[in-house]
């Protein structure tokens, strides 16, 4: 299992290089379920309108697909090109240090069973290439990878959620271990900055919630906007947003964080909003959002005092591929 994380957290995917998304990720699904036998395919393979498609978490339980722990050394190979051809090597980095975190928690709670490394589940849904739409599932404790492509061009990457318990290590081989740094460091540094330029309105509550508020919703709706807005902003922290922004989209390969971000900057970058709740000093509880018109991000360290992190992004229109999907339809009637 070592060997595979150290793929996972290092290898630069030479088909993302080489090829266009769509091929690329149709590419790797094909081979993924070549290296199968007909009883991991029948695990494997889900239609692409089933409702499980959309049924995503992000908690410690058992999921439809193919588990790491059931597959030889080629298939786990498979499953890891899977991984990192939607992946940026950044991105790559941060699934391996969360997954790794399962060890460490087996030895915090003397449960090797239940936090186990070899607990993510692989799914593919339809058939790889179809232009009326096929996706994956990379999927554990912690990881949520949702791909769905659309005519063989449009992609959507989201519901994208990573988490990381402990967010920081403490103790052992892996201190000082924090796979979700930036995400943190970020926004702490923004929200600081707009603070000292006396905007303290972007403290919206001094209570964080315990949890991100969409949770595992399949369909997730706007919340209420909180926060001050870019536009209210100095240039040097509406950047500070963007680049904090760029951490969520940047998880993926260049080509499709590149798309998402226009995206972004489209819908109105005057219109973005961020809103920090609870402290703002290291190592206390705190929660922050950034909304816009089409997107929604969220982070949140609250549990275990302060040090269990949950990050997610998620598009309003677009998750699962939604929206495409909704145009594919409309335009084939």
């Amino acid at each position: 299992m070592k060997t595979l994380l150290i793929s996972l957290a290092f290898a630069l995917p030479l088909l993302a290089d080489e090829l266009p998304a769509p091929l690329a990720l149709k590419t790797a699904a094909s081979a993924f379920l070549a290296s199968l036998d007909a009883a991991h395919l029948k695990q494997a393979r889900i239609p692409f309108a089933d409702a499980e498609r959309e049924n995503w978490h992000y908690t410690p339980i058992e999921r439809l697909g193919v588990p790491l722990k059931d597959m030889n050394e080629a298939q786990k190979n498979a499953a890891v090109e899977l991984v990192t051809t939607a992946l940026s090597e950044k991105g790559a980095y941060k699934a391996a240090q969360i997954i790794s975190l399962e060890a460490v928690l087996a030895g915090m709670e003397n449960d090797p069973v239940g936090r186990d490394q070899e607990k993510y589940f692989t799914t593919i849904f339809g058939e790889p290439g179809d232009p009326k739409g096929w996706g994956y599932r990379i999927e554990g404790h912690h990881l949520s990878i949702n791909i769905t492509i659309v005519d063989n061009k449009d992609i959507s990457v989201t519901p994208s959620f990573m988490g990381a318990n402990p967010a920081e290590v403490r103790e052992g081989e892996s201190k000082g271990l924090r796979p979700l740094a930036a995400e943190e460091d970020l926004g702490r540094a923004l929200v600081t900055s707009l603070l000292e330029s006396g905007k303290k309105e972007v403290i919206f509550d001094e209570k964080p919630p315990r949890e991100i508020l969409t949770g595992e919703d399949r369909v997730a709706k706007q919340l209420t906007p909180v926060g001050i807005t870019s536009a209210d902003m100095s240039e040097a922290q509406s950047k500070a947003l963007l680049e904090l922004i760029a951490e969520y989209t940047g998880r993926f390969r260049e080509d499709l964080a590149d798309t998402d971000l226009k995206k972004v900057s489209m819908a109105g970058r005057d219109q973005l909003r961020f809103g920090w709740a609870g402290s703002t000093k290291p190592g206390e509880a705190y929660y922050y959002r950034i909304q816009g018109p089409t997107f929604l991000i969220e982070a949140c360290n609250v549990q275990n005092n302060a040090n269990h992190i949950h990050t997610v992004w998620r598009d309003l229109e677009g998750d699962f591929g939604r929206d495409v999907l909704k145009e594919h339809l409309k335009d084939h009637e």
